[in-house]
């Protein structure tokens, strides 16, 4: 333990004596005594079960502050940081699920600092120029000819360019890192990839599935207080957070730099409680928190579709949208009897050669569309269609405010079966999986030889 010196001239240790023999003057002489427990395999700290805590401790209050090695992480990292993951949020955000949070986003930055001297520390520093290059590409990315855009709303969110990009040089001095240390040591063999080709061949036409994951390490010790963070997570999540700005904050696996996309997987490539969770979720579905060995996982199924056939979602349609709009100031009786005639006329419809003369009759609108892939459809109408028979229509939708519409299947264009995954695609899969758990031990022994001070 490292000790550090007070105004007063006495160590810290000194200092929390004393704090502590002041406490127990506080305490009332009929106190019962704690327990003494024996250490164990599941206690092995022999921590007795009634606890005395002497004044008052909260570690959610703490002021979020530390230095790292001698490097600090002030107040405003943390809030500009919090900025990055919040913006997306459509929904205010608790004071106690902010506060939550802002832990949380110290515990980051604590790991990318580390992760940033680890590179320095082996003259893998990463360049301003780097850096920029990439700050540079995203701002292209999100704004395109005006890059110089992403500036002013990174400021106007209560963020800065500068937090962005520290963002960005942890990352790259994290695979600077890991492509010296660990990656070399990682090694598959010829006769694991053709087991799992093997295995690919004999499922096809099963499922398998694209899945996002946000992963936080717990331990016995912090199970509670990591459970905590991924509650909170999880509600930011539904209120509207953007789960790929999440994952690349909170996620402790090295997908967190593509935002927690594990790619296609399937069912047995998954820990079980993934698995069995998973299977039942439909596109679009967020599920959490899973409690899996090691740790706690969030997951998001961003597609699903059958191993080595045809995606669905890859159709090309052809679509013919029919819709009514309703004049303003529109009766609740008008715009029902409007939509019962829409309604009359779409279920006596033949076919795509009825529609356009059918619905110039009522004063319906129509817009085709032959080239529409099935994927940029909205997720709602999406399996509605791909379920449909040329010549039907989806169920009627919209509003008074936006028009009631339906679309009618006019054409489908199946894209051709997916070819087998090459021997490279799976080599890489499964490198990836132990490139990952050795990236997550080489952090923890980073962080366990840290000299870390909170104010």
């Amino acid at each position: 333990m490292k000790l550090f010196a007070n105004k007063a001239g006495m160590t810290s240790r000194s200092a929390i004596a004393l704090a502590a023999l002041g406490a127990l003057a506080m305490v009332p002489a009929a106190a019962p005594a704690q327990t003494v427990a024996v250490p164990t395999a599941e206690n092995p700290f022999g921590l007795p079960e009634d606890v005395t805590i002497f004044g008052k401790t909260d570690p959610d209050s703490r002021t979020a502050t530390a230095v790292v090695n001698g490097f600090v992480i002030t107040g405003t990292d943390i809030d500009q940081r919090v900025a990055l993951v919040t913006a997306a949020s459509e929904a205010p955000i608790a004071e106690e699920e902010l506060l939550r949070l802002r832990v949380q986003v110290l515990r980051n930055l604590i790991d990318e600092t580390l992760k940033i001297q680890a590179a320095e520390a082996q003259e893998m520093k990463v360049t301003r120029e780097e850096v920029e290059q990439t700050y540079q590409q995203l701002a292209a990315q999100n704004f395109g000819a005006q890059p110089e855009k992403m500036d002013e709303y990174l400021l106007s969110i209560g963020s800065s360019p500068a937090a962005l990009k520290r963002q960005i040089e942890g990352e790259m001095a994290w695979e600077n890192v890991l492509r010296r240390n660990v990656i070399p040591f990682v090694n598959v063999s010829a006769e694991e990839v053709n087991d799992v080709l093997k295995r690919l061949n004999e499922a096809k036409g099963t499922d398998e599935y694209r899945l996002g994951e946000i992963y936080l390490s717990a331990t016995s010790e912090n199970r509670e207080a990591v459970l905590r963070n991924v509650n909170a997570i999880i509600e930011q999540l539904q209120q509207g957070g953007s789960f790929v700005a999440y994952a690349r904050q909170f996620s402790e696996a090295t997908t967190a730099v593509v935002g927690g996309d594990l790619g296609w997987v399937r069912l047995g490539q998954l820990p079980p409680q993934l698995a069995s969770v998973a299977r039942t979720m439909q596109p679009g579905q967020l599920n959490g928190p899973i409690e899996i060995p090691g740790g706690f996982s969030i997951i998001y199924l961003i597609n699903k579709r059958q191993v080595l056939m045809a995606d669905p979602n890859e159709a090309l349609l052809n679509l013919k949208q029919i819709s009514i709009a309703f004049p303003e100031g529109v009766s609740e009786a008008e715009a029902e009897a409007r939509v019962g005639q829409f309604g009359s006329f779409i279920e006596g419809l033949r076919g795509c050669a009825d529609v356009e003369a059918g619905a110039s009759a009522i004063g319906a609108q129509v817009v085709s569309n032959d080239q529409i892939k099935a994927a940029n459809l909205p997720e709602q109408l999406r399996n509605i269609v791909l379920n449909l028979q040329i010549g039907q229509t989806t169920p009627l939708f919209g509003g008074v405010q936006e028009g009631v519409r339906v679309l009618m299947l006019c054409g489908r264009d199946d894209p051709p079966d997916a070819g087998a995954p090459t021997f490279q695609s799976v080599m890489n899969s499964i490198e990836e999986e132990r490139i990952n758990k050795r990236a997550q031990r080489y952090l923890r022994d980073l962080r366990n030889d840290a000299y870390i001070e909170y104010n």
